[in-house]
């Protein structure tokens, strides 16, 4: 589902200086599209990652910056074996 600012703002419960925080630091990268920033379920579902891990586990800035980018990683990892388990079964087909 794609959202415009406000539907994310609205859906999330984010204030927009929290959101305009979160996208300084690159935390949040929406699309940008002729009509404005548009947010993915992807946002969304990193949006709830960061509000559970400043509310429910009290982590800082600095530590939502580790955990986002080994999240990245894994997600990055995760692609690179399935496209190479792709490239192998279909080689040995």
């Amino acid at each position: 589902m794609i959202m415009s600012k406000e539907q994310f703002l609205t859906s999330s419960g984010v204030q927009i200086q929290t959101l305009e925080f979160w996208l300084e630091q690159q935390w949040l990268i929406p699309e940008d599209t002729a009509a404005g920033m548009s947010f993915s379920d992807r946002d969304m579902a990193r949006a709830r990652l960061i509000q559970d891990l400043t509310g429910q586990f009290g982590v800082n800035d600095e530590g939502i910056d580790v955990i986002l980018h080994l999240v990245d990683q894994l997600h990055g990892m995760r692609r690179a074996f399935a496209q190479l388990n792709k490239d192998i079964r279909g080689t040995s087909a």
